[in-house]
């Protein structure tokens, strides 16, 4: 490490086209690989370009928030609308002060705050856009807001196949 990385301000939201970030600020490899969190590609270009946090410290919020979420992967199944399911992550619709009670377990401030609300909302536009549903998924934003959360691959598969076999107990009665 050189002096100047030493001496380098963690706030500096400027990006350097020779950092390893190809200039958008995030890692390259975070823009293929969701690494510990379930957001990657243009949700996390676009988050990292609109956040009022520097655009490298994005992927540690999101694994921080991850820590938090996934856990409680049970809770929101049974909670909350999940509108999507795919391999390695789940996507669901909650109440819009939801990330409220997230800041303050997670010790979030505001900027950081609003870096992570955009990046999760980002993801659902992109897991909309993907399903042919984006439009679907962004008038449902306009009222509530959007959590993706990672889960094991297969645990998504397990809980869709549970659902459905409750759906068919139901529709037997």
């Amino acid at each position: 490490m050189s002096d100047d990385d030493a001496t380098a301000d963690p706030d500096d939201a400027t990006a350097d086209p020779d950092d390893g970030t190809g200039g958008s600020g995030v890692p390259e490899a975070a823009e293929q690989d969701p690494g510990p969190y379930p957001i990657e590609g243009t949700a996390l270009v676009k988050t990292a370009a609109l956040a009022s946090v520097p655009a490298a410290r994005v992927p540690a919020l999101l694994a921080r928030v991850q820590a938090d979420l996934g856990p409680r992967i049970d809770a929101y199944r049974r909670r909350y609308e999940r509108i999507a399911a795919e391999p390695g992550r789940e996507t669901f619709l909650v109440e819009p002060d939801h990330w409220e009670a997230v800041a303050d377990r997670v010790g979030l401030d505001e900027r950081e705050f609003d870096a992570v609300v955009r990046a999760h909302e980002a993801a659902v536009e992109r897991i909309g856009s993907g399903s042919g549903r984006r439009e679907e998924f962004e008038a449902a934003l306009e009222i509530r807001s959007g959590v993706v959360i990672g889960v094991e691959e297969g645990d998504g598969d397990r809980d869709a196949d549970a659902e459905r076999d409750r759906d068919a107990d139901a529709d037997g009665d």
